[in-house]
């Protein structure tokens, strides 16, 4: 029997909280967003995971710490989209700048800022990296735990159910909630959702 990759979003930071992108830029938890994590653990009781990857950034370092989780590897194929000059902005004040009241960053291109920025299809690049790192184990029968961020891990569910990387828009992710991505009948599967 297979195992699962299960996804754990790192906890609420005060720019999540405040719904600005939030890409390359080192954030730590909030309160609520360190009790989120906690709670996260609570719920791994009885998994034991063959693997543990994460991303670099203090956000997920830390809600791994907090889950009870030991990553063996933290890897810049789990950092969050690069959003370049669109850091630290809310999807409101964006439109109001470009005058587009349709814009969505899943839709439109990422103009470079402090960050060069990152197209979808090159973060898509960086998930199928982790997916070909955790099927082994998961094949093997082993469970194996990404901690990182909301637009990462949606990419990387649309690229485990084959579908195009702009799926991702379709998963919505809560922070410090676990997901599961696993197998039926051999088929690519989610096999829970931001639980």
């Amino acid at each position: 029997m297979a195992g699962n990759i299960w996804l754990i979003r790192h906890g609420e930071t005060s720019w999540s909280r405040d719904l600005l992108h939030t890409g390359r830029t080192d954030i730590p938890l909030t309160e609520l967003g360190e009790d989120q994590a906690r709670a996260a653990g609570r719920k791994f009781a009885g998994i034991t995971p063959q693997l543990v990857l994460c991303s670099p950034l203090s956000r997920s370092r830390r809600t791994a710490e907090l889950a009870g989780l030991q990553p063996g590897s933290f890897t810049d194929d789990l950092l969050e989209w690069d959003y370049g000059a669109w850091e630290g902005r809310t999807t409101k004040e964006i439109r109001a700048e470009l005058g587009d009241p349709n814009w969505v960053v899943w839709q439109h291109l990422i103009p470079p800022g402090i960050t060069p920025g990152e197209k979808l299809t090159d973060v898509a690049v960086r998930v199928t990296r982790v997916i070909d790192r955790c099927l082994p184990e998961v094949l093997a029968g082993h469970d194996c735990v990404l901690v990182a961020h909301g637009h990462v891990l949606r990419i990387l569910t649309a690229t485990w159910l084959g579908l195009p990387p702009i799926d991702g828009r379709l998963f919505a992710l809560d922070p410090a909630r676990l997901s599961a991505l696993g197998f039926e009948h051999e088929q690519q599967v989610i096999k829970q959702w931001n639980t």
